[in-house]
């Protein structure tokens, strides 16, 4: 890969760290106060989100139903109301205008506050000292749409308008979708090809800057954090954390697609893998695309995924296997990772035979009980989802034989059961795998979000031990080191022998870099 390529990645990185102060006070800002319509417990808080959604999907079906089958279109509003985004179909020749701006940019911005809110209801658990309030969620919603998603969309649309993405009644309103879909992680496209169409990203300025609106919002959540619980340094850690493994994915993707892929050696030919990739942005900017929307529960992508090295699919696939906790989505991907600080909080705690705490409240059985359903439940869902697809209702969708479609499968319920969005081209959409998915879709999105808010609800009220000789530090380097080998250790290793059946047996097949 060329110098200038290298400089890219190097000036992503330095500009999400730039940004991620600065937005993460504004955000604190806009949700410290109480609570302006009511404080709620965690009960109370999960009833208004499961409601808030349970009307939002009914909304979007009957919005999309009369141009999608059924299975589709029930697919399709599970995928949005989750902040998915996974399509069965091609937006410009399924939808209309006005359903693609009532129904899908609308879930864009609704499903992304939802999110938000969870993480901040359990930030102010962890920072409370008293009481069993997490705020109100509908307050939590208003605030999430109205003073950050709405003015930083408006912002950044016009900047996408002027590198030249559409945005009209006739050729299509895509700006104003382009934005917010990546600014709230949730990728779904206007047009089929997504961010590869020159319509929705025409230049490299747009396209570096969605790439930078994907993790904005996820990044700065950490310094929110920081912020509301009085100690910055929590913030930094989990930036930290997050960064290491980030930085890890981009070099191992861009080092291998800067090698042949299989059919290329078979064929003898020599260079780079440039199949499937942006030819207007080459491989650098693919590569960091591609980890960028998967590190997020984005799926937005400027090339094919598929097209991808062995090697070089199997960092997406992994990313996602995390949790979506390396940023992860809007709020999804802090509180994601706040659950893997709790337990590595109480691991280390059992090996030195002490009480673990977490900012001075002690995590006891009840805690980590919620916490492993919280971490566990989705992966188990991934196999189990995938073990079904294997079965003869579900083979009509698995288009490739060997490795490669079982990678497919395989991906595309990582995806859809971690809220992510993006696919391996191949995995077909029968009513099958459409309900199948929207199932996954909406337990994968709602167990650990539940079990977030349950956590936050016995958190909140706890009393704070004041620190001493044996507590444990969480805004440590030591901490970094532990919460970076729970993730990989509890979320990674669980897929290690259905990551070996698929991109791993493929990276065999040839040089691995």
């Amino acid at each position: 890969m060329t110098a200038a390529g290298w400089l890219e990645i190097a000036l992503y990185v330095a500009a999400l760290t730039a940004i991620t102060p600065l937005l993460g006070r504004y955000m604190a800002h806009v949700f410290s106060g109480p609570a302006r319509w009511g404080d709620q417990d965690w009960k109370a808080y999960a009833r208004s989100l499961l409601t808030f959604t349970a009307v939002s999907f009914a909304l979007l079906y009957v919005i999309l139903r009369p141009r999608m089958p059924y299975d589709v279109a029930f697919n399709t509003t599970a995928s949005f109301v989750t902040n998915t985004d996974w399509q069965y179909y091609a937006g410009e020749t399924t939808l209309t205008n006005l359903q693609q701006m009532a129904g899908l940019a609308v879930q864009n911005f609704a499903s992304a506050a939802v999110g938000l809110a969870v993480a901040i209801a359990l930030i102010r658990a962890l920072a409370a000292r008293s009481g069993r309030s997490l705020g109100n969620f509908y307050d939590d919603l208003f605030r999430g749409l109205v003073y950050v998603l709405l003015p930083i969309s408006v912002v950044v649309g016009l900047v996408l308008v002027s590198q030249g993405v559409i945005q009209s009644l006739h050729a299509g309103p895509v700006a104003s979708q382009e934005v917010i879909k990546e600014l709230g992680t949730n990728g779904g496209g206007f047009f089929n090809v997504n961010s590869a169409h020159p319509f929705e990203n025409p230049t490299w300025l747009s396209n570096f800057v969605e790439m930078l609106l994907i993790l904005a919002i996820p990044a700065a959540l950490t310094s929110v954090y920081g912020r509301m619980v009085g100690n910055r340094r929590q913030g930094w850690a989990l930036y930290s954390a997050m960064l290491a493994l980030f930085v890890v994915g981009v070099v191992v993707v861009a080092i291998a697609e800067n090698h042949p892929s299989p059919a290329m050696d078979a064929a003898g030919i020599h260079g780079f893998n440039m199949e499937g990739k942006e030819q207007r942005f080459g491989i650098a900017s693919t590569a960091l695309f591609a980890v960028v929307t998967t590190v997020a529960s984005c799926g937005a992508v400027n090339g094919a995924m598929e097209s991808l090295t062995g090697i070089g699919g199997l960092v997406p696939m992994a990313n996602m296997q995390t949790g979506e906790v390396i940023f992860g989505g809007v709020g999804s991907g802090l509180y994601g990772i706040l659950l893997f600080a709790i337990l590595g909080v109480f691991l280390s705690g059992l090996m030195v035979g002490r009480t673990p705490e977490f900012l001075g409240k002690k995590i006891e059985a009840r805690e980590v009980k919620l916490t492993v359903i919280g971490t566990i439940g989705v992966p188990l869902l991934v196999l189990g989802a995938t073990m079904l697809a294997l079965t003869s209702y579900g083979k009509a969708s698995i288009f490739d034989s060997g490795p490669q479609g079982w990678s497919e499968t395989l991906y595309a319920y990582t995806s859809q059961a971690n809220n992510n969005g993006s696919a391996f081209a191949g995995y077909t959409g029968v009513t099958f795998a459409d309900l199948l998915g929207g199932l996954v879709m909406l337990v994968g999105r709602f167990l650990p979000m539940l079990a977030t808010l349950a956590i936050a609800g016995s958190l909140v009220g706890k009393r704070v031990v004041p620190a001493g000789a044996g507590t444990f530090r969480t805004d440590s380097p030591t901490f970094v080191v532990v919460l970076v080998g729970v993730i990989v250790l509890i979320a990674l290793l669980t897929f290690v022998p259905a990551l070996l059946l698929g991109p791993v047996a493929q990276g065999m097949t040839h040089r691995l870099f």
